[in-house]
């Protein structure tokens, strides 16, 4: 949401302590909570999110008319782009007091269970999810529970439903680290109240059971308490047992109510690897991180791109440069990553989008679709590269520049992929040892055969990627 200048900066210590602090005011124990969720056992997720990819969706901006009618033309394009989940960022009214731009923050929610006119009706709506779920897609719907706007009608009908100051007067939405901020269009939630929490879940499921949706993005997710999240999770899949929740957060204990949280720190990681700032060796420390912290079930989100970064601190080409090819690959493979593509990265978007108004994507850039398409057939086809638990570990290969370049395989069985990555303006050719799967191979991008020793020399293209399949 509009809050991501502070929100991006925040590490993984930061939300963590920030669902700790939740867990207090509830009297909740997240420590408790945290070793329920991830883990080895897949039977707790739906099985259509196996190899899946996620796609964002910003109506207002994807076309000039910005409706569901219009998005809905581009279905069986993004269909045939590999796309199989679309997140769609929150299609609710907009709050009008104390409004940011022209047309405001898609996080400022007026009215949980209402269409925003500019974007269509319910029955538009409902047509754009049948026309999704008819190309085999599921849909999830960008929630905000963290806040409303300062106009939404609990403000004056339930008082006791947000956070209010000595004075009486309603706070504004609170940052990570529990602080009022400026923001003058959002309004803090209590969920110190049951009744309130009662009411949010009843709003979560008029979309599951009306409109047919099948799951949620929950904005600022750290900043809710995670026990209600566990709540909500539990309520709502008796509407829909093969219900979807990813949170926009970053703690393993949040899991608890999730079945998918956000990569930020590699975002970064990955963004400061192609910038020089950090040597490619340093993706082997944050995977093996990664491993101990959330165990080997808990999806993770891994982009290169989204709505936050886009608007707030650039675009792929701006954060990346030439990097961001061999960045995105490491998203889309990496263990336990369900890669998310952002709107217009398919045809190299490559300008910020106004946050608060209409500003088209231009959909005339150079497509970059043939490369989408192959690396999310490459997942969908190979089962080492399944999401969570249901694929293979990763194993870091040693390499004679480590500094530059960064190599993995996965192996589940018969199949094993290599990825080679070079971060470095210059093509390389790499020595590599402790490849577990000798034997041979077909590139996946050039369909030629290789064959590969335990421990030998391979090219890799300047600011590129191999991947070599068996």
């Amino acid at each position: 949401m509009n809050r991501r200048p502070i929100f991006t900066l925040l590490s993984i210590v930061a939300l963590a302590a920030c669902d700790s602090k939740s867990a207090q005011l509830t009297g909740d124990s997240t420590a408790t909570i945290v070793a329920s969720r991830p883990s080895a056992d897949t039977s707790d997720y739906p099985g259509w999110a196996r190899d899946a990819v996620i796609y964002e969706v910003n109506v207002r901006q994807y076309t000039p008319q910005g409706t569901f009618t219009a998005f809905e033309a581009h279905l069986p394009r993004l269909q045939k782009l590999g796309i199989d989940i679309l997140w769609l960022m929150p299609v609710q009214p907009i709050g009008v007091k104390g409004r940011k731009g022209t047309l405001g923050s898609y996080y400022s929610i007026r009215d949980y269970t209402a269409i925003n006119p500019e974007f269509g009706n319910e029955d538009d709506f409902r047509q754009l999810v049948d026309s999704a779920h008819a190309l085999g897609m599921k849909v999830i719907l960008d929630w905000v529970a963290n806040h409303t706007s300062h106009d939404h009608e609990w403000i004056t009908a339930h008082p006791d439903f947000h956070e209010r100051r000595k004075d009486g007067t309603v706070l504004n939405a609170r940052d990570n680290e529990g602080r009022e901020t400026d923001w003058t269009d959002v309004a803090e939630l209590n969920y110190s109240n049951p009744a309130m929490r009662k009411a949010m879940i009843g709003e979560m499921r008029w979309w599951l059971d009306t409109m047919g949706i099948d799951g949620f993005r929950c904005d600022v997710a750290g900043g809710v308490p995670t026990d209600f999240w566990v709540e909500a999770r539990k309520e709502l899949r008796t509407s829909r047992p093969d219900l979807f929740m990813l949170a926009e957060a970053e703690s393993p204990g949040i899991h608890a109510g999730f079945d998918m949280t956000y990569g930020w720190e590699l975002h970064h990681l990955l963004n400061d690897i192609s910038q020089g700032k950090q040597p490619a060796s340093a993706l082997g420390s944050y995977f093996a991180k990664q491993d101990s912290a959330y165990g080997p079930g808990a999806f993770r989100m891994y982009f290169t791109s989204n709505h936050d970064e886009n608007s707030w601190n650039g675009t792929e080409f701006e954060r990346m440069g030439a990097n961001n090819v061999p960045s995105y690959v490491i998203a889309a493979t990496a263990e336990n990553s369900m890669p998310l593509l952002y709107s217009g990265q398919e045809v190299g978007l490559n300008k910020r989008l106004r946050f608060f108004d209409k500003d088209t994507i231009d959909w005339k850039g150079k497509s970059l679709e043939p490369f989408y398409s192959s690396i999310f057939a490459l997942k969908h086809l190979q089962p080492a590269l399944a999401n969570g638990a249901w694929g293979a570990p990763q194993v870091t290969l040693t390499v004679n520049d480590p500094g530059k370049v960064f190599a993995f395989t996965r192996t589940k069985g018969e199949n094993t992929v290599l990825v080679a990555t070079n971060f470095s303006d210059a093509a390389v050719t790499v020595q590599y040892e402790g490849l577990l799967t000798p034997g041979d191979y077909t590139d996946w991008f050039s369909k030629t055969s290789v064959k590969l020793a335990a421990a030998g020399a391979l090219e890799i293209p300047a600011n590129g990627y191999r991947v070599l399949v068996r």
